[in-house]
């Protein structure tokens, strides 16, 4: 906004404008991703995860090499998504690393349910460092029979 349009040369009004105007270094501070959600969506990324359709049921198969079930939790949040997360963490502190190409720290995947998924019959097992999640199906309506009316004679 120029002050000069409304005819008032003030200094303090140039001030003002000067004070407002935010530099572009800081608007892109803050702006910018937090550092938790860098992590997250990191973590994310390297969950791989297949995720299959039945007639019946839904299953969500994620690869957990070398994670012990205790450290896997699956919930439902917010009534329509399936949250599978947990920590793969480095054991041997003692040695140094020549190459590194296992991924260690926190992992996780979300998955949006659709509506004829029953978050209430939801299963996991964990075997041979595969995640298998089930997720059973809302079974339709029985569509509903016609209702005969007896027609009195009045």
């Amino acid at each position: 906004m120029d002050v000069r349009m409304f005819g008032v040369e003030n200094p303090l009004f140039s001030t003002l404008q000067n004070l407002m105007t935010i530099p572009e270094e800081v608007e892109k501070a803050f702006n910018a991703p937090t550092r938790s959600y860098v992590q997250d969506a990191k973590a994310m990324a390297s969950t791989p995860a297949d995720v299959k359709e039945y007639p019946g049921h839904y299953v969500f198969v994620v690869d957990m090499p070398g994670i012990k079930s205790g450290e896997i939790k699956v919930q439902v949040e917010d009534d329509n998504v399936l949250v599978i997360s947990g920590e793969r963490k480095d054991e041997d502190k003692d040695g140094k690393y020549l190459r590194m190409e296992r991924r260690f720290g926190k992992f996780m995947r979300k998955f949006h349910l659709s509506e004829n998924a029953n978050t209430d019959a939801v299963t996991a097992v964990c075997q041979d460092g595969v995640l298998t999640v089930r997720v059973e199906k809302v079974k339709p309506p029985e569509p509903k029979k016609p209702k005969n009316i007896e027609v009195k004679i009045a």
